[in-house]
């Protein structure tokens, strides 16, 4: 199972690698990651996706816990919260397949950033799913370039989870 972490740290010189450093030796993958500013001066917020069971992402949370500039570290996959990812994609695109494509970008709200005769360049921001499903997608028309960021995620003030309403009253419910 794939965990999403938030771990606030104090800004110093080599925590990202103090902290990459831990989960090497522990032979664990980071799949994404995203550092940047949090809502306090030097501090920032480093958003992770980590593969591993229950137990040892708790055994890796404590290990954090350890490192000195760690402030705070939180497992958000259980915990209702909003996700999202930047995505530019370069799309091969000619005077025959422009319009469908064009078409499917303005169904995943996608902006298009720069078009040139042989290609699109487009822009999707939103769920982690929405990427992977445009992806998907637009693979069929030859994908030249990817740039994609870590996700990103803070947890609901609002303790709504919209998966469970996406579930009950949206596509998947009765």
């Amino acid at each position: 199972m794939k965990h999403t972490l938030s771990v606030l740290v104090e800004d110093e010189a080599g925590v990202l690698t103090r902290i990459a450093g831990l989960f090497a030796r522990r032979s664990f993958n980071i799949e994404s990651l995203a550092v940047g500013p949090a809502e306090q001066a030097g501090i920032s917020r480093i958003t992770m996706v980590v593969p591993g069971d229950d137990r040892t992402i708790e055994q890796l949370m404590k290990q954090l816990y350890k490192l000195i500039p760690i402030l705070q570290v939180e497992n958000l996959t259980q915990v209702p919260c909003v996700e999202r990812e930047l995505i530019l994609m370069k799309v091969q695109a000619n005077s025959q397949t422009r319009r469908e494509i064009l078409d499917m970008a303005n169904i995943f709200r996608a902006r298009v950033v720069d078009i040139s005769a042989d290609d699109v360049m487009l822009e999707v921001t939103g769920d982690p799913g929405k990427m992977v499903a445009l992806e998907q997608i637009l693979t069929k028309f030859g994908i030249v370039e990817v740039a994609r960021t870590g996700k990103i995620a803070l947890k609901r003030s609002s303790k709504v989870n919209t998966e469970w309403l996406r579930y009950n009253f949206g596509e998947g419910g009765t």
